[in-house]
């Protein structure tokens, strides 16, 4: 049963009619005291407050309500909705326990995805008691799994994913869970440790698994370019919009959309991506006609973006827009017991492209692998092992093969003068250095072209070629 609560008799009647159109049940509430009454009379799975019930428009009449509502029952999800909408009052309903917020006039569509999603996630969390908290992080959890790898196998499609360690377990229990919701997922962890699989997992696991998947990797987008690249442009739209171009958002529709490296978005594109994500409306660039999208967002990053926040870097409602379930995936170093099965994963594929069927690794040397530190992670460990069978003769892989091919990482010159250090090899491509290293020059230089030019040994217009290429904006000079 669903409970409604708002002063307006015009907007109850309209909500229970949307409701019961969908097979709800409802019961409404004009008060507060009304609806704390009801809470307490019936078994509510879902409340739609709205945040006003005096001429005063600041919200906390819904703020001081909702606090109540989880004093009675923490575990009901609550929907906020206002035609008084603003970013403060979101981030505090947010932090008080709301599981979405919608601004009026509300879309029906968007609105029952929202109900569906809260609804789906109670149910999950209704047939494990805790087994889906709001962040999953392996580093805080010690409790063994209640399921195993083979168990997961046979219900869900991991076949990505290589790992069976409790902290890998308990990710995969939880992805299983959320994936059939529209859920936003927050995945944050260290370069190279899977981030981006973990997130075609959820989709492969969803009711969306038939719809495209589409992969953005927000750190190679200018700000000039990330409304083009996002929600499309027209012909004309600017000086070199020679034809239209479908945005990513228009892609995604009805499937997912994989927004990586979302900690490297500036300010201002992030308003533009807090709208679409709060309204799922968008316009393209150069038109008037506003868009609507059908699309569960998943992100990744490998910054802290509570630290972003308190800096004043990332913006806290889009913070909470994301990360409804956050997944903290472990660094490699943290799960040493997978390292044999990664490494037999990869050697398996490289027998077939090598054609080398012979290959496989000593007890010893997997021993000797599952004592590094591997700062690049899976990344790193898949490069050292490739490298290795490259330019190893024989087929058994022993200690000195991989010992000849990896080059440890000097942590204490790295923490002194970390932009003095080379990267661990394998844990970045030439290009990635190359993009890094041009975004420091840049920096460095106030984004003059001939400066950055001179310091990097190009000529002007290999320079202009990289910039274009890898989407980095410049001045003219």
């Amino acid at each position: 049963m669903l409970l409604i609560v708002d002063d307006d008799i015009a907007v109850r009647t309209s909500l229970s009619l949307l409701m019961r159109k969908e097979k709800f049940d409802v019961v409404t509430a004009e008060t507060p005291e009304e609806a704390l009454a009801h809470l307490k009379r019936n078994a509510i799975e879902l409340v739609l407050l709205d945040m006003n019930f005096s001429n005063n428009t600041s919200g906390d009449d819904g703020l001081k309500l909702l606090a109540k509502i989880r004093e009675l029952d923490a575990h009901v999800p609550v929907i906020l909705i206002t035609g008084w909408a603003t970013i403060d009052l979101a981030v505090k309903g947010m932090k008080i326990g709301a599981a979405d917020f919608i601004s009026k006039p509300w879309q029906n569509t968007h609105l029952m995805q929202s109900v569906r999603t809260a609804l789906a996630l109670r149910e999950a969390n209704d047939e494990e008691p805790g087994q889906i908290p709001k962040e999953v992080n392996s580093g805080k959890r010690t409790s063994t799994p209640a399921i195993s790898r083979r168990q997961l196998g046979r219900q869900y499609d991991f076949g990505q994913i290589i790992g069976q360690s409790d902290s890998m377990l308990r990710i995969l229990e939880t992805i299983g869970r959320v994936a059939a919701t529209d859920a936003s997922v927050l995945i944050m962890g260290e370069s190279g440790t899977g981030k981006e699989l973990i997130a075609e997992a959820v989709h492969q696991n969803s009711q969306r698994a038939k719809r495209p998947f589409v992969k953005v990797n927000l750190g190679g987008i200018s700000t000039s370019l990330f409304e083009s690249e996002m929600f499309g442009h027209i012909r004309g739209a600017f000086t070199d919009a020679r034809y239209d171009r479908t945005g990513r958002f228009e892609l995604a529709n009805r499937g997912t959309i994989f927004l990586d490296e979302i900690g490297e978005l500036d300010l201002s594109s992030q308003v533009k991506l807090l709208r679409v994500l709060q309204d799922r409306t968008y316009e393209v660039l150069g038109s008037s006609k506003t868009k609507t999208v059908d699309v569960r967002v998943v992100c990744a990053t490998n910054r802290n973006l509570e630290e972003m926040v308190i800096k004043g870097t990332f913006r806290e409602d889009l913070l909470y827009r994301i990360n409804l379930i956050t997944i903290h995936l472990p660094a490699l170093r943290e799960r040493p017991d997978d390292i044999p099965l990664l490494v037999d994963f990869f050697v398996n594929n490289l027998r077939h492209i090598y054609s080398r069927p012979e290959l496989e690794v000593s007890r010893e040397a997997l021993k000797w692998l599952k004592q590094l530190n591997l700062p690049g992670n899976i990344r790193q460990l898949k490069n050292l092992v490739e490298r290795t069978i490259l330019v190893s003769t024989g087929d058994v892989l022993e200690v000195s093969d991989f010992e000849q091919n990896y080059q440890p990482q000097n942590r204490k010159s790295e923490i002194v003068n970390p932009k003095s250090q080379l990267p661990e090899v394998g844990s970045m491509t030439l290009e990635e250095m190359e993009i890094q290293m041009i975004r420091r020059a840049m920096e460095f230089h106030r984004s003059k072209v001939a400066r950055v030019a001179k310091a990097l040994g190009l000529t002007r217009s290999a320079l202009y070629r990289r910039l274009e290429k890898y989407n980095i904006p410049f001045e003219e000079d």
